[in-house]
């Protein structure tokens, strides 16, 4: 009697794949056709223009006039090589900050479990919202004059700027660092390893660090002045100063490309390090579940790491407000002394709605432009190569593109209007990237059958806010654009009649009014704002590197929240 046969098993069903058609590559690159305008307009003329004047001879005007490389060595002997060096010098207090104290936080508060970790974000919140650079530095200088001090930390002026660059930034570094570092950290399974992802952020954020480093320009304009002869500039400042204080534009514009070549090697290498690692951003839900977290510790050591975490964050706030002390106390000094002329209303109007125009539209056309690369990927695997052109000026502010963007503006009549106190910056290349590597993430799980609204669209609406909110409020509380450009109190921002009337009063009775800078109902709501953020959204984005997964669809039934995964 013959034997009923096995059943067979059957090959699983592939998840359906959206075919490549034709019309999804012209799409998508149709998508990133506004960022290329913005990006040329924002960044490629100007780069042209500066390189172009760095051959000219000096003035306000261009005079066409040929100087060969006079310019170049001009710069050269007025130490260029020295600024660099000193601007990175700058640096090494934030990078130590960036490589071991967030790193340190990160790691153990994802070992103090989901709690830990919320808490961490929330309180981090705080130094992400109280950046106030202008109000901060000049509160410093403020007590440096009233006790005595400043006379003789300008005896030390590398020095001086170095400490009070190290404590006006230690909360901040810590936390956007110690941010990433817990995206990095959170594994999708039990035995993933994180420490390539770690790495890899480790290393942008490095790169971002030496970058900001190069372009300072707030610290040693309000405490130092780059004295004494010239021993504290650093090369934003020694441009701005040669161009619009000895009218030397050619000179400026030398230094501008020089710190521009090294800034464009700085963001190629973070694109190259984003391709090499295949780097990418994954939204793991709204709900975790616990193989989806950080690596839990054992029960029994929980509250040692909650606790260490806890010693951790008194130390992060604890020093950021010590640090902002001289801020908060002159804070409410000289606000009823204003001049006649000024209207504290258009003073503020002046500080935060220019930048938030053009933060609106940069980021705007960054999104579109990350969905067109990350989300249709228009070269199939190779569609992250479109982020190469736009990689040299992912690290570059308007310091280095100041003179060619103050001679546009000059030029269409602008100066001391309300338009051109707008920063002439119409793309944000580095939420472009942050768009590109979400959408890229997620693409595995629009690719397996999700919809596109859930898979795509509804995890990228919080991160227009987590791009938007640091690039306008790092434009509002830039001083450099605004100084350029006002002329006369209808045109001036914060930050800009603030260092005025320090300059006035400083060593008379009563302070400037550094309360404006930031006022107070504004610092809440960005710290609301920022823990809503961390909290709500952050807490669920992960950092992951290497080959993605294919997320299986989730069955009828099923628990959303629990992801399928296949190699």
């Amino acid at each position: 009697m013959s034997q009923p046969a096995a059943p067979q098993a059957t090959a699983p069903v592939p998840p359906p794949t959206p075919p490549y058609r034709p019309s999804r590559v012209l799409i998508g690159l149709a998508l990133t056709v506004p960022a290329v305008i913005a990006w040329v307009w924002s960044y490629v003329l100007p780069t042209l223009s500066t390189a172009a004047r760095s051959f000219q001879a000096d003035g306000p005007r261009r005079s066409g006039e040929s100087v060969g490389t006079a310019n170049y060595e001009a710069a050269f002997t007025d130490g260029v090589v020295g600024q660099i060096g000193f601007a990175v010098l700058l640096g090494l207090v934030p990078l130590a900050v960036t490589l071991i104290a967030a790193p340190l936080l990160a790691v153990l508060a994802d070992r103090a479990g989901r709690a830990a970790r919320l808490v961490t974000r929330g309180v981090l919140a705080l130094p992400l919202a109280a950046y106030a650079p202008v109000a901060v530095l000049l509160g410093l200088r403020a007590e440096g004059i009233e006790d005595g001090t400043l006379a003789r930390d300008l005896q030390s002026p590398r020095l001086f700027l170095t400490s009070a660059l190290a404590q006006v930034t230690f909360g901040l570094v810590v936390a956007v660092a110690a941010t990433l570092y817990l995206s990095a950290l959170r594994r999708r399974e039990p035995g993933d390893r994180p420490a390539p992802a770690v790495l890899a952020v480790g290393g942008l954020l490095t790169l971002g660090v030496l970058a900001t480093a190069l372009q300072t320009y707030a610290a040693p304009a309000l405490l130092t002045a780059g004295g004494p002869r010239g021993d504290s500039a650093t090369p934003v400042f020694a441009t701005v100063q040669g161009a619009f204080r000895t009218m030397r534009f050619g000179l400026g514009s030398a230094t501008s490309t020089l710190l521009l070549v090294l800034l464009g090697l700085l963001g190629l290498a973070a694109a190259g390090l984003v391709l090499a690692t295949r780097l990418r951003i994954e939204f793991d839900g709204w709900r975790d579940r616990p193989a989806v977290g950080a690596a839990e510790s054992s029960p029994g050591r929980r509250p040692l790491f909650a606790a260490l975490v806890a010693v951790a964050l008194l130390v992060v706030v604890g020093v950021t407000v010590w640090a902002s002390l001289p801020w908060l106390r002159n804070s409410s000094s000289g606000t009823g002394r204003l001049p006649a002329a000024v209207e504290t209303s258009t003073v503020l109007v002046n500080t935060w709605l220019p930048p938030l125009l053009s933060t609106l539209v940069a980021v705007g056309v960054a999104a579109l432009a990350g969905f067109g690369i990350g989300a249709l990927r228009p070269l199939g695997r190779f569609s992250e190569l479109l982020l190469v052109p736009f990689a040299p000026w992912l690290f570059v502010g308007v310091g280095p593109l100041a003179i060619a963007g103050y001679e546009r503006t000059q030029e269409s009549g602008q100066l001391g209007s309300f338009l051109g106190l707008v920063p002439p910056v119409w793309l944000s290349v580095p939420a472009l990237f942050a768009f590109t590597l979400l959408f890229r993430g997620q693409h595995a799980r629009w690719r397996s059958g999700g919809g596109v609204g859930r898979t795509l669209l509804l995890p990228a609406l919080p991160m227009l806010a987590v791009t938007a909110l640091p690039t306008w409020l790092a434009h509002a509380q830039a001083p450099l654009w605004a100084m350029l450009v006002s002329r006369g109190p209808d045109s001036m921002t914060a930050p800009v009649l603030v260092q005025m009337l320090a300059d006035r009063r400083f060593g008379a009775d009563g302070g400037p009014p550094l309360g404006l800078v930031m006022p107070l109902p504004l610092l809440v709501l960005f710290v609301l704002l920022f823990a809503a953020l961390m909290v709500g959204y952050l807490e669920r984005l992960a950092i992951r590197v290497g080959r993605p997964t294919d997320v299986q669809p989730t069955p009828a039934g099923a628990d959303p929240s629990v992801r399928r995964v296949t190699t």
